[in-house]
């Protein structure tokens, strides 16, 4: 279901302008480029196409890899291609180099980030950048190679959440929904109440589960050694679990952190009715991008199709 968000577009603007993407709320692992797509980026940027309609039938869409390029050139395309557009896909190994590629007019649009951290960038960068749709969200999940459900986790159990503050937030608050904690105790308030506090505080954490903060990018190659783990939604496919390990639970949201937690498809402003990104809409918030989404990442990226105009 479709949900108007002009409101929450300009409340976007107090939420933690640290927020990102598609790759939940963690700084972007380091991914490598093929020579193809380094061609691409770089034909994009030399030819640069003009984002207001011009006749021409040709989409060009920035994008960082997993889930996002895979979506536009793995069912979007296909998509656009019904209604005789050509869609180019440049894919981008960092967060920055999408948007100054939006403003400079190299590309029509770009298909990775939440609005806080467009937001961030227009105000750092002084952009203008404005989103259009709401695509999908990457949930975190928990995930076990052991076990095939929360209930047959043992008392005592190793679950590892990731180590930087603001996800290590977000794993506990997912064990805290799932029931797995009853709450987070002091952790994150009180310096001195750590993970081995909360590991041992029977009040909040009453199965004494050893609860073990590590790198998020990390968290997949260490599951063998965990019982459990809460993993963001990008590292998670990065490493196949959703085939292999699918998750024992994902977040669930309300109104505000679905908004929070949504990738946006954006366009420079004035653009947004432009045909071109009508066409971009339509197509990603399509039933067949639905249905590609549910059957191909299994619960580790959700649609969350939002109306941003």
């Amino acid at each position: 279901m479709k949900k108007n968000v002009l409101a929450s577009l300009v409340l976007a603007t107090t939420l933690t302008l640290g927020a990102l993407t598609g790759c939940g709320d963690a700084a972007p692992a380091e991914t490598t480029q093929t020579t193809e797509t380094t061609e691409a980026a770089s034909e994009a940027q030399a030819e640069a196409p003009a984002t207001a309609d011009s006749g021409d039938k040709k989409i060009t869409v920035g994008a960082t890899p997993v889930p996002h390029a895979e979506i536009l050139d793995n069912i979007v395309k296909e998509v656009l291609a019904e209604d005789g557009w050509e869609l180019e896909t440049v894919v981008f190994s960092d967060y920055v180099l999408p948007n100054t590629s939006l403003e400079q007019g190299e590309l029509d649009a770009n298909y990775f980030q939440t609005l806080g951290y467009m937001n961030q960038q227009n105000q750092d960068a002084g952009l203008h950048l404005t989103a259009v749709a709401g695509i999908h969200i990457e949930p975190m999940g928990i995930y076990s190679q052991k076990y095939k459900a929360l209930s047959e986790l043992p008392d005592g159990a190793t679950i590892g959440i990731p180590n930087d503050p603001d996800n290590g937030a977000r794993g506990l608050d997912l064990l805290v929904q799932k029931g797995l904690l009853v709450s987070k105790g002091d952790f994150g308030t009180d310096p001195s109440y750590t993970e081995d506090t909360l590991s041992k505080d029977k009040d909040a954490n009453p199965h004494g589960y050893v609860i073990t903060p590590l790198e998020a990018a990390n968290l997949p190659l260490s599951l063998p050694d965990l019982d459990a783990a809460t993993i963001n939604g990008n590292y998670a496919l990065e490493a196949g679990l959703p085939a292999e390990y699918p998750a024992l639970d994902i977040e669930t949201f309300d109104d505000e952190t679905t908004v929070k937690r949504t990738n946006f498809l954006v366009v420079k402003e004035g653009n947004e009715s432009s045909e071109k990104t009508q066409a971009l809409i339509k197509a990603l918030q399509s039933d067949k991008v639905q249905k590609y989404i549910d059957d191909t990442y299994k619960g580790a990226v959700i649609t969350s199709f939002i109306d941003a105009q």
